[in-house]
């Protein structure tokens, strides 16, 4: 059977809490063989470590701050966080989280913060060095930020995903510097105004990697409905045909780069 990987998904958000099981359920028949899940903040990292020991062939978990997440006293979010991942990695610890994420800069509601996101964002880039674990990216409206905060660790062993790419060439041929980086595609690709079908192709397959980021950004025809991990097959046939190759060449490479990524 073919195999899928969401690397971006939140299924252990409360959009979920009626009928996780079936999702579950579908996502497995859909072919996917694992489930990567990304942080918000203290609050949500029980819910989604639940969820990681319901199936724990399936899930895995990340940890993080989101930038939109970012309380008054942001420092004591990340305290909080940083406690359960040293515990976690520390000898004889667990070893479970897979990443760090989601983190990054989001401005597109609030320009007010940057400094304090940007601080954020450096932290848990140093969690991600000093664990060697990939960090995962949410940028929006962003870039050059962005792109000037990587720049300080071009030089390091920083690696990671940029969480639901959808910029432009120029934006893609400037984050494609960054070697150890992956693109995150997702739902966004099959929209009718989607500029990705034309900027894709300028990104090599061993650099990207499939994601749903449900409950949010459904792939067509599922717009305006909750996304879940099994519609990440309607995103993967679009890629394909985008890339000029079969579906099952398209998952066998994307599971191979995020499996290489995560060392799943």
């Amino acid at each position: 059977m073919r195999k899928l990987i969401d690397t971006h998904c939140h299924v252990y958000d409360q959009a979920f809490r009626e009928d996780l099981p079936e999702v579950i359920e579908r996502a497995r028949d859909a072919g996917l063989e694992y489930l990567l899940l990304p942080n918000i903040n203290p609050e949500t990292l029980d819910d989604l470590l639940h969820v990681c020991d319901v199936w724990p062939e399936l899930c895995r978990p990340m940890i993080g701050l989101h930038p939109e997440d970012l309380s008054d006293d942001y420092h004591s979010q990340l305290s909080e966080l940083k406690s359960r991942l040293d515990m976690d990695q520390a000898q004889g610890g667990s070893h479970r989280y897979i990443g760090i994420g989601e983190t990054g800069l989001d401005l597109y509601w609030d320009k007010s913060r940057l400094d304090e996101q940007t601080d954020s964002f450096r932290i848990q880039i140093e969690w991600a060095l000093e664990y060697n674990l990939p960090i995962v990216i949410h940028s929006r409206d962003s870039f050059q930020q962005l792109y000037d905060i990587l720049s300080d660790y071009r030089e390091s062993a920083l690696r990671g995903i940029f969480h639901c790419f959808s910029g432009s060439t120029e934006e893609a041929s400037a984050l494609m510097r960054f070697d150890g980086f992956m693109f995150g595609i997702g739902g966004v690709l099959t929209y009718r105004k989607s500029v990705l079908p034309s900027v894709l192709p300028l990104i090599p397959l061993d650099r990207v990697v499939l994601e749903t980021d449900c409950p949010y950004l459904p792939p067509v025809p599922f717009r305006g409905k909750r996304n879940e991990p099994s519609y990440i097959v309607n995103t993967a046939n679009m890629m394909a045909q985008v890339y000029g190759i079969t579906f099952e060449e398209l998952a066998d490479v994307t599971s191979r780069n995020a499996c290489r990524l995560f060392g799943l």
